[in-house]
């Protein structure tokens, strides 16, 4: 588990670093017509972390033990295939100023940490939720995912700061 939340961190430390010189007006233009802003990715990453917290908290104290197959979830950063975000993990279009958006951000992770350190290790291997691509997922891959999701969006990211 330490070294899915050591990548966690450092890949948040990526994402905070590709974005800290860019102004919020910049952060908040879109750049090409139906793709989210920068913002809108930042605001998505948040949501999906939340509520994966979510999910991981309720299926440790509601969920049955379920084995699931350890899935190749390093392959999220593989951009080749576009998949549509989740309802709950649209983002706002609304204007977000970075400060706003780092505090967020902060504040799904530290839920996260709060419910990976309050959890028994071993339910976290045991238990086991949903995942849209990758069915059942145990809840420690799910942490895991966190990592790889915001990687994949770094590029994203990075793609949309050359057309700014």
């Amino acid at each position: 588990m330490e070294q899915y939340l050591e990548l966690n961190k450092s890949v948040r430390e990526e994402l905070l670093n590709s974005v800290s010189n860019l102004s919020d007006e910049q952060l908040n233009k879109e750049v090409e017509e139906g793709r989210w802003t920068i913002m809108q990715v930042l605001h998505h990453l948040h949501l999906i972390e939340s509520g994966v917290t979510k999910a991981i908290q309720y299926t440790l104290e509601k969920g049955e033990k379920q084995s699931a197959k350890v899935k190749p979830i390093e392959l999220t950063v593989d951009r080749s295939t576009k998949i549509k975000a989740p309802s709950f993990a649209d983002p706002d279009a609304r204007f977000i100023t970075l400060q706003e958006m780092k505090d967020k951000l902060k504040e799904s992770r530290h839920a996260l940490l709060r419910v990976v350190s309050n959890s028994n290790k071993d339910q976290l291997k045991e238990k086991a939720y949903p995942q849209e691509i990758f069915g059942l997922m145990s809840l420690d891959q799910w942490v895991q995912f966190i990592g790889y999701h915001e990687k994949r969006h770094i590029e994203q990211i990075e793609e949309l700061k050359e057309k700014l």
